[in-house]
């Protein structure tokens, strides 16, 4: 019977990779791998403890290893990602869609379609109904915003992308 016990490795080896397609992470591989050493080392001859030393060594160094490899080369740190959600509002510009008021000159501004509650980065600034503002900063519920300047306020594409439409709305009448 021993001399068949390759073969059950073998077929161990076979089965956690296969069963690596039907799973979110990338382990069980190795574990098929490191079974395969251990069915060499089977048909070689060596005993049981040997097999299993083998198989547990090969399969958590080819974890350890492919982990390394996989944190090294495949993670992405926070600024790298995109953007999405309240953490893309910060450098976006809204319209002041209700003027300040209170003690805190807290005003509404929209964003993207959504209106939030702002308030001016400098106490001594009003918001204006109808002013462009840039997003400084989300804290909590709220967006703290500062006037923009004239050349953020429409990049030069949309200026001419503008103009080059009133033309061509002139041209056809």
């Amino acid at each position: 019977m021993e001399q068949y016990v390759w073969i059950l490795w073998v077929v161990l080896g076979l089965g956690l990779i296969v069963a690596e397609i039907f799973t979110l992470g990338f382990v069980l591989f190795w574990f098929g791998i490191g079974a395969m050493a251990a069915a060499f080392v089977s048909y070689l001859g060596f005993g049981f403890g040997a097999q299993f030393l083998v198989f547990a060594g090969v399969s958590m160094a080819l974890t350890v290893m492919s982990r390394t490899i996989f944190v090294k080369y495949f993670e992405h740190g926070d600024g790298d990602g995109m953007k999405t959600g309240i953490d893309s509002l910060p450098g976006q510009i809204g319209t002041v869609s209700a003027a300040s008021k209170g003690a805190l000159n807290e005003g509404a501004v929209k964003v993207f379609g959504s209106t939030w509650t702002a308030f001016p980065i400098d106490d001594s600034l009003q918001l204006v109904e109808g002013e462009k503002v840039e997003v400084v900063r989300v804290q909590g519920n709220s967006i703290y915003v500062r006037p923009v300047t004239a050349e953020r306020e429409l990049p030069e594409w949309r200026e001419e992308s503008d103009r080059g439409a009133k033309l061509k709305v002139k041209s056809k009448k």
